[in-house]
């Protein structure tokens, strides 16, 4: 993790995807700001929320544990200032 500040909002492809049950979750801010990161499932239904806060400019990472959900694709939201944007991932038992 850096100590640069980004320049953009940035939500990256959580990696490993599939994922079995855990997945890493990557963000960056160019600001500090209030903060949500939450996943889905495919009928839009929120089944996790990773974080909901404030968090300084920066690179975060948040793992995303799956244990109790069933196989299936879901989505996750990043939610700051105005920027909203969500990324598919498989979970594969």
């Amino acid at each position: 993790i850096s100590s640069e500040v980004p320049e953009k909002y940035t939500l990256s492809q959580n990696y490993p995807n599939p994922f079995n049950p855990e997945t890493n979750i990557n963000f960056s801010l160019p600001q500090k700001g209030d903060v949500k990161l939450s996943v889905f499932d495919m009928t839009g239904k929120e089944v996790s929320v990773l974080f909901n806060g404030k968090l300084d400019a920066g690179i975060h990472q948040y793992n995303f544990n799956a244990a109790n959900l069933p196989s299936g694709t879901y989505f996750y939201k990043l939610e700051t200032n105005g920027f909203i944007e969500t990324k598919k991932m498989m979970l594969i038992k």
